[in-house]
């Protein structure tokens, strides 16, 4: 078997597969090989978005969709303006998949299912002759005469360029450490809160949209965020949580994810406003009991507990509701106070801040400032997004411009 190869990449995943499928768009002579360690390819594609894989999010703006990488957002800038969502949806649909756009902006393939992206990727690479080597476990790499010498279990393999896009894989961070790179180190980034509380352990399942503060240590403001709101059966997720896990990743990994949250349950209105409500509320309907409607559009579960924890019980009415108890209802609908201790991931929402530092790489190729001919593309590098085919947008990003700076004919 001849190992030389004009092109070799680490890792079968997103970022791999695009880098490789449009470096030999660009040139049909080019001779690739995608190693990859497991067993199967494409695993995380696989279970994205719940198994439909959210490919990308309708965001059209280079600038607006640069702001939501809490790490990569300067540099993704340019990058955005060569290859973003308008193109991703073109490259899909050019080879069959058709992409749809939910109600919240997240795209997925029309037919809800992940191996759509899988089996496009596969196709292109038995069409363009790109060999997909599986189980293919690198233990080092490094550069003699100028060409690249990678070392399997069972193999060594040669070329002139070398990708490495193996995601948040903690070997092949410290294979490039070797070769002179910093590595920011990973923590997690993308997480839910665990919060033991009697007031949401009834309430699984139950969402809504609600504003998020993460206080710091004097409970003063540390980050912010809006949107759908999950109680779970350990604490809270949704996209205001998600948000914060990846803007706080690093405090709240330095806090031990062990730090306190304010909720407003209804995102802008104020303690102030909500007690002049309730006021009103007392006066047009004195003989019904607090319990049986919801106000201010709440989930009725959640309107029950927090009426509850406000010290009303089930049987008070409106009339014999006192000023002190609205006042408390007030403060637990716009400013509930949380404990979380601890967070919980989930495969499909697995991403780590940290990785390649970007100062060390040129981003209108990809390439590494300190060893000619390497590059990266997706999550080995220092950057990662909030929630949404975000992350996926990156790799497609970068693949495609890493693709086009190898394509070129080697100087």
């Amino acid at each position: 078997m001849n190992n030389n190869y004009d092109i070799l990449i680490i890792g079968g995943g997103a970022a791999g597969f695009f880098t490789a499928i449009n470096a030999v768009e660009v040139n049909p002579k080019l001779k690739i090989a995608i190693l990859e360690r497991g067993k199967e390819v494409l695993t995380k594609v696989k279970i994205s978005g719940g198994g439909r894989c959210n490919v990308t999010h309708a965001e059209f703006i280079p600038k607006d969709l640069s702001l939501n990488y809490p790490r990569g957002e300067k540099e993704l800038l340019g990058p955005f303006h060569s290859f973003m969502t308008g193109d991703t949806i073109s490259w899909f649909e050019q080879r069959g998949v058709e992409l749809k756009i939910e109600e919240d902006g997240r795209m997925f393939p029309v037919t809800d299912s992940s191996q759509t992206i899988i089996d496009c990727f596969l196709n292109e690479t038995k069409r363009l002759g790109i060999s997909v080597l599986k189980g293919a476990s690198v233990k080092k790499f490094y550069k003699e005469r100028k060409m690249w010498h990678v070392e399997t279990s069972s193999e060594i393999f040669v070329a002139h360029k070398l990708v490495v896009a193996s995601g948040s894989n903690p070997k092949m961070w410290k294979l490039i450490e070797d070769l002179g790179h910093d590595v920011v180190p990973p923590v997690a980034s993308l997480f839910t809160f665990n919060i033991k509380d009697g007031r949401i352990t009834d309430l699984p399942g139950v969402a809504t949209n609600a504003s998020v503060k993460v206080l710091d240590a004097k409970g003063k403001m540390y980050l912010e965020s809006e949107g759908p709101l999950l109680i779970t059966h350990w604490g809270m997720s949704g996209p205001a949580i998600l948000k914060l896990s990846a803007w706080g990743a690093r405090f709240l990994e330095a806090m031990q994810y062990r730090f306190s949250i304010r909720i407003n349950w209804l995102v802008d209105i104020s303690e102030e406003e909500v007690l002049e409500n309730l006021m009103q509320l007392k006066t047009v309907n004195p003989k019904q009991t607090l319990q049986k409607y919801a106000q201010f559009d709440l989930p009725k579960r959640l309107w029950q507990t927090l009426i509850t924890a406000s010290g009303i019980s089930s049987a008070e009415i409106w009339a014999e509701i006192s000023k002190k108890k609205l006042q408390n209802l007030a403060n637990q609908l716009t400013a509930s106070h949380f404990e979380v201790d601890g967070k919980s991931t989930f495969k499909e929402e697995f991403v780590t801040a940290g990785g390649v530092a970007l100062e060390e790489v040129n981003f209108k190729t990809f390439e590494s400032k300190l060893q000619k001919n390497l590059y990266f593309a997706g999550e080995v590098l220092n950057i990662d997004a909030i929630t949404g085919g975000f992350n996926f947008q990156n790799a497609w990003t970068g693949g495609y411009i890493v693709a086009r700076a190898i394509s070129k004919k080697d100087d």
